[in-house]
């Protein structure tokens, strides 16, 4: 059985870590079953707002005339589409896995990793081509120190009659080489927002099935509302539904899908299109690495606890991103995998005298995140209702903390105006005694780099008035931001 220093499960942001501890001298294995580059490369991140920009473009042309300049979309060559932007990640992939298997201190396995011991992992290599009896083969290799970055995969909801249906999820989305003249999306979350958005403003009519009576449930109450509303204007919503059947009909041509539900007023229907996709959430892939089987305790949704130090319940452990369920952001997994190497590998000098490694809880905070559809969305810290409802961050005295809620809407603004963005607004919630940040939401043009201003005021310790006492340049759109926050009065 090999020994390495180092074994990472998981290729996405896992490779922060084995580079850092290749470039120190150390052992490593690098463990993928898929392409490199995880989650974020091969079928989030990066590929899905590719494709979104185009969508941002066939709503240029489509509105021009709100801007007195006449314009027709002629015709959308989806395939050429969808092909440059795979040509492109899988590219990227294969000089990322290149680059890991010329590196001397990197071993790749090819395979599907599956821990049979406390510092074992099994590491099963299937070769479709072969014969039945050579088709799986295996090898064991031991690791001083693991770390796990295995992420998380679609989950499908037990939905009657779902299983026999050859259904779509975002990755076979991200990749459809055909666009569908209708499509049928079950899921009302940010996934189902931002595909909804790719393919409608490229001309499929949208069907939304959602169990919710809103869209985007986990963000700002008042953005999802807004949000919500300008999502009926575009689609067909179902909201409050719920999914009594799925069946599909036809071959692989002329596929019908048929769905059939229970509205929100009690009424069945059915809904008819020619795609399906499921988008649902996620589940974390530790069933399929057994993480058991290393004394790896993981909660009851399948993901894995962790510590303040990103620990697991076993020791020389760790794990970082999807997997871990903290939060499921690629800024959030290569903020983990820094923190995650370093309290592993806490240099000589960072010890104390009792030769004890000096480890470091991450800091998250603040942890933003966006949403990229039209309006974008962009968040961070509490929201209203954390502060109404579930009465989130009490006092010494056991009080509720007093905040004031200021907003701004991007219309009254030189730049708002210009852009013609009459929903758009940003929210600050405000701490009533200190004017400390407690959240900011915006919805609307730019919202995802907007938030970044907020961001940096929040880290270094600002409030309200760090913004509104910074000059900002007349009449960027920036403005917006500053007028949200004069508002706040505390």
């Amino acid at each position: 059985m090999k020994t390495y220093d180092v074994i990472v499960i998981g290729a996405g942001s896992g490779l922060l870590i084995s580079s850092q501890a290749a470039n120190a001298g150390l052992n490593v294995a690098v463990i993928e079953e898929d392409k490199f580059g995880g989650t974020c490369l091969l079928r989030g991140c990066i590929p899905s707002k590719i494709l979104i920009h185009h969508a941002d473009i066939a709503r240029t042309i489509k509105n021009s005339a709100e801007f007195g300049i006449k314009s027709k979309l002629l015709s959308v060559d989806f395939k050429k589409i969808v092909k440059e932007v795979s040509d492109f990640v899988d590219n990227e992939a294969k000089q990322i896995e290149q680059g890991n298997k010329n590196d001397k201190n990197i071993t790749v396995y090819k395979g599907r990793a599956e821990f049979t011991g406390k510092n074992t992992v099994k590491v099963v290599f299937e070769n479709k081509n072969a014969a039945k009896k050579d088709k799986e083969k295996s090898e064991e290799i031991y690791g001083k120190k693991i770390f796990i970055c295995a992420g998380t995969r679609a989950s499908v909801p037990p939905i009657p009659g779902l299983n026999n249906a050859r259904y779509l999820t975002s990755t076979e989305a991200l990749r459809l080489q055909k666009q569908p003249k209708v499509l049928t999306i079950i899921g009302g979350g940010y996934i189902a927002a931002e595909l909804a958005y790719f393919f409608g403003e490229l001309g499929t009519k949208i069907n939304i099935v959602e169990r919710e009576n809103i869209m985007l449930k986990n963000e700002d109450k008042e953005i999802s509302e807004v949000f919500t509303k300008i999502a009926g204007k575009k689609y067909n919503l179902n909201l409050g539904a719920q999914i009594l059947n799925v069946s599909q009909k036809g071959n692989k041509n002329t596929d019908k899908f048929i769905v059939e539900i229970k509205n929100a007023h009690g009424k069945n229907r059915k809904i008819v299109s020619d795609q399906l996709l499921v988008a649902t959430g996620r589940v974390p892939n530790t069933d399929v690495l057994k993480v058991q089987n290393a004394g790896v305790k993981a909660n009851k949704y399948g993901y894995i606890e962790v510590n303040q130090y990103l620990e697991t319940s076993q020791k020389n452990i760790w794990a970082i991103g999807d997997i871990a369920g903290i939060y499921l952001f690629k800024h959030s997994a290569n903020l983990e995998a820094e923190y995650a190497y370093h309290n592993a590998f806490s240099s000589d000098k960072n010890k104390t005298k009792d030769n004890k490694q000096i480890k470091k809880p991450v800091n998250y905070y603040p942890m933003p995140h966006a949403v990229f559809t039209n309006p974008q969305i962009a968040g961070v810290g509490l929201r209203e209702q954390d502060l109404t409802k579930e009465n989130v961050g009490t006092n010494k005295n056991n009080n509720e903390i007093e905040y004031v809620i200021a907003k701004h809407y991007f219309k009254n603004t030189g730049m708002g105006r210009a852009l013609h963005d009459d929903d758009g607004f940003v929210k600050f919630i405000v701490e009533k005694k200190t004017g400390k940040i407690l959240g900011c939401h915006i919805i609307g043009a730019e919202a995802s780099t907007l938030i970044h201003e907020v961001l940096v005021v929040m880290k270094a310790g600002g409030n309200v008035d760090t913004i509104v006492n910074t000059v900002h340049i007349h009449p960027a759109l920036s403005e917006v931001v500053q007028r949200a926050a004069r508002k706040a009065k505390y």
